[in-house]
């Protein structure tokens, strides 16, 4: 008797991990850079904070080749910050599973800093007041009241940005192409299945699993959302 078929082949696993490591490393890099935005546009008064909101928030409505084709002339080898990079760091880009996570980190950038910045703005600055008369510095009150108040909403940029990360297509297959192996992730996996005669059964397994680890993301940035308003309802003073 023949051994069952396995349901995913050893290349379905490869591109699942790729892509769950972009995705990952995606929104691990761009955390602390989206945390420190949203802080400036929800608590930062300065000249030119609409400029830097729609910075910002450019690659949601920008077309995502058009993304990639500045990522390439900003990153490639012959750009400002890719030479940079390479010549200082030896890191490099082009053709490569970090050229995905930076892809996919610009365009998960906008969801995660819009996550965070609402719930910064829903932190009860009274609460940060009170802690100030006891005795608490900027970075405990910090430490202690706004980021724990803050955190459910953080946690939901995290996933929302995981989510449109192991989603992204067009900035990607522009940027560093789609390589088998190193660039090939879940959404040009498919892509590269459609252009082939009888790839059907690939296409239908990897559109499953996408569409499971979005809804699952989904759902977890829904939960973690509505704990996040619960739990600020019950710290009013």
């Amino acid at each position: 008797m023949a051994p069952p078929t396995p349901l995913l082949s050893p290349e379905d696993w490869e591109i699942i991990h790729l892509s769950l490591k972009v995705g990952a490393v995606a929104v691990g890099g761009t955390l602390p850079v989206a945390f420190a935005l949203a802080w400036l546009l929800a608590r930062g008064r300065f000249p030119g904070k609409l400029l830097l909101d729609g910075i910002v928030h450019l690659p949601l409505v920008l077309p995502p080749v058009v993304t990639g084709w500045l990522l390439l002339l900003a990153f490639g080898n012959n750009g400002p910050a890719g030479r940079f990079l390479a010549e200082t760091f030896g890191l490099t880009f082009m053709f490569r599973w970090t050229g995905a996570a930076l892809a996919a980190a610009v365009m998960a950038l906008p969801l995660m800093v819009r996550a965070i910045r609402l719930s910064l703005e829903a932190v009860d600055r009274r609460l940060e007041g009170a802690a100030r008369t006891l005795g608490a510095g900027p970075v405990r009150t910090f430490c202690t009241v706004t980021f724990p108040l803050s955190l459910p909403g953080v946690l939901a940029g995290l996933v929302l940005g995981f989510a449109r990360s192991i989603g992204e297509f067009g900035a990607t297959i522009t940027f560093v192409s789609n390589i088998p192996g190193e660039t090939r992730t879940l959404p040009l996996a498919i892509y590269s299945a459609l252009q082939v005669p009888g790839g059907e059964s690939i296409v239908t397994r990897l559109s499953i699993i996408a569409a499971l680890l979005s809804l699952a993301a989904l759902m977890i940035s829904e939960f973690l959302s509505r704990r996040a308003g619960s739990g600020r309802g019950g710290h009013v003073l």
